[in-house]
């Protein structure tokens, strides 16, 4: 038996990893700059060439930035352009501050630099949330919070494995990652299940009135809500401290796998400062665009007959994970499948364990009616999601049939959800 037991289904390479006793692998070169302090013209020239080729294509969209701001204030009528000005202009901002994370992570061990580039890309969705909250928006932010887990789960992991089967015929990945990454997964979907169950059950029997009933599935989320913090603060211990070495392990083999770690070591690096700095610029950026977006979300579903399910499970999650899922393919092409999976799957578990329930319990806080008790039509959409992927990942191999695959069943979900009816309210604002 290895250090994390025995593992069914290991490869003979994953079998050796888990013999190796890495505990404390260095990571040379990757941390280290010789740069100090702030130099503005050599950070800017740095963040231009961002960290893979896809980021950099991202620059051409600067320009939306400041017209979607401008829009938002000289022209408020102009609803339409409004919205599509500042959701491109997301995609730049949020590249941004996925690029200048990455360097603080850089500073620091490689599994906690994971974890803290998924939590940044969270911050981004967190603030989305919350300004969906105080809007009342509560079935857009569900469809947001599952379209966020689906678009990683299909687009994103679709994407790497036909990008990285592209180049290498069949890319390997760590076996704790795979198995804890799909255990965890099966109990967000789990978990995220029971209110829709409760409610469907009860609402069958006809046994209590619908305020009584809606006042049960408040509760139930809510206390569920502490507890998938809870399961989300564990996961973060088992990770971190517990059983560190076994997921630094994993992403030492994927950084010396990596294909172009010749020119990620020698390439210029941002500063702690310059990389601080930038964060807070792009944060900032991100949150005024996301505003503004928002406040147009409601008139672009009530008059362009676009349904919320697809402006929730579509649209809005993809600039909100737009610069996550550029690293992530990157990372895949350059055979580091591990870090690409690490993000995909860390960012998935992060928004079913800890995003859902820390906005339930801000609501709760704020005497927001938000509650965990998801559309049917949504909790089967993600449920399946979770089995083509865990079926995918449990040997851990990739090649790009089972990527396409994952990028048909997206657009599958995608042509459903456009034609998905909106709620009664909305359905007649729009006759008005």
């Amino acid at each position: 038996m290895g250090e994390y037991g025995d593992l069914p289904g290991s490869s003979s390479r994953r079998a050796l990893r888990s013999k190796e006793h890495v505990a404390a692998i260095p990571d040379p070169g990757l941390e280290r700059t010789k740069r100090r302090g702030f130099h503005p013209i050599q950070a800017l020239a740095i963040a231009a060439k961002s960290g893979c080729f896809l980021g950099a294509c991202t620059n051409v969209l600067w320009p939306f930035v400041p017209i979607g701001i401008a829009l938002h204030f000289v022209r408020p009528e102009w609803h339409l352009w409004v919205f599509v000005t500042n959701y491109v202009a997301m995609v730049p901002t949020a590249n941004l501050l996925a690029f200048s994370s990455a360097g603080l992570a850089r500073k620091i061990p490689r599994v906690l630099g994971v974890v803290l580039q998924v939590t940044v890309a969270s911050v981004v969705e967190i603030i989305l949330c919350i300004l969906l909250l105080f809007k009342s928006q509560y079935k857009v932010i569900q469809a947001a919070l599952l379209g966020s887990m689906l678009a990683n789960l299909l687009l994103c992991t679709g994407l790497c494995f036909v990008i990285g089967g592209i180049r290498t015929k069949a890319q390997e990945f760590g076996d704790v990652l795979a198995e804890t990454g799909g255990g965890l997964l099966l109990l967000s979907v789990a978990a995220l299940t029971l209110p829709a169950a409760f409610y469907e059950g009860l609402s069958g029997l006809n046994r209590t009135t619908a305020v009584d009933l809606t006042d049960r599935i408040l509760s139930v989320s809510r206390y569920m809500s502490i507890l998938l913090v809870v399961a989300y603060a564990l996961y973060l211990f088992f990770q971190l401290h517990t059983h560190h070495h076994l997921f630094d392990r994993d992403l030492y083999h994927a950084d010396q796998a990596n294909k172009d770690r010749r020119d990620n070591v020698n390439r210029a690096k941002l500063t702690i400062t310059e990389s601080l700095l930038f964060v807070i610029f792009s944060l900032t950026l991100v949150c005024l665009h996301s505003i503004f977006m928002v406040e147009q979300i409601h008139w672009i579903v009530s008059n362009r007959h676009v349904s919320d399910a697809f402006m929730g499970l579509i649209l809005v999650p993809l600039v909100e994970k737009a610069a996550e899922h550029l690293s992530a393919v990157d990372e895949a092409w350059d055979n580091a499948m591990d870090f690409a999976l690490s993000h995909i799957l860390g960012s998935t578990i992060q928004t079913a364990l800890f995003v859902a329930p820390i906005v339930v319990i801000i609501g709760w806080i704020a005497g927001r009616p938000m509650d965990l008790n998801f559309e049917v039509f949504m909790v089967v959409v993600l449920v399946f999601s979770v089995l083509v992927v865990g079926n995918f990942i449990k040997d851990g191999k990739s090649n790009y049939l089972e990527g396409a695959l994952c990028c048909i069943f997206y657009l599958m979900i995608s042509v459903t959800t456009w034609y998905y009816p909106n709620p009664p309210e909305l359905e007649a604002g729009s006759e008005h």
